[in-house]
């Protein structure tokens, strides 16, 4: 009787530590993990998509976007404006040029070193940390991708990707038509007597 006593204990304790695996292994294709999302917003229009989008606040300066921009098309599309709230950001390539070009079947990065950037330099004033803003991201052959972007400080994780990292304009070339302008410098040496 102890036996069968003690075989019925260990068939309980396994049915026990067994169970919240195989109540695991059942919850098929409608888990509740299958709805967790992130943080942060999309959009999509035609062949474009705009994801993990984020406008990043800097107390000494202007406010940037973050988004990575996708392009599913077979063919190059340029990102012609982007709109937060009522404000137009300034877009400045990766060379500091203003176009900023999603390569077909790929994505670019907009926000951190080296890649291109939109700058809001004056809707200061209207952005605070905390607040969700309406955002139009506007492509060549897409057209307009409507989301919502999150306001936050460029601080922490998105430090890397804020105002400090955007690219600078590049001087303009001098103009072929304008003629440089020379200056001639004459020395002249003078002796002064020793007192």
């Amino acid at each position: 009787m102890v036996s069968s006593f003690r075989r019925g204990a260990v068939a309980a304790v396994l049915v026990l530590a067994l169970a919240p695996l195989a109540a695991a292994c059942s919850a098929g294709n409608d888990a509740q993990t299958d709805e967790i999302h992130p943080n942060s917003f999309s959009g999509s229009a035609g062949n474009a998509k705009v994801q993990s989008a984020f406008v990043l606040t800097d107390p000494s300066g202007p406010a940037t976007v973050s988004a990575r921009l996708f392009n599913n098309g077979s063919s190059a599309q340029t990102l012609e404006s982007v709109r937060i709230g009522g404000a137009g950001a300034q877009l400045l390539g990766a060379d500091g040029g203003s176009t900023i070009t999603v390569p077909a079947h790929g994505s670019v990065l907009l926000g951190g070193q080296g890649n291109p950037a939109a700058v809001l330099s004056g809707a200061g004033e209207a952005l605070r940390d905390g607040d969700v803003q309406d955002a139009v991201f506007t492509f060549s052959g897409a057209g307009a991708v409507k989301t919502a972007v999150s306001v936050t400080p460029a601080a922490g994780y998105f430090e890397p990707y804020g105002p400090g990292s955007a690219p600078t304009t590049p001087a303009p070339a001098p103009s072929a038509a304008t003629p440089a302008a020379t200056a001639t410098v004459t020395l002249t040496a003078s002796a002064t007597p020793s007192a």
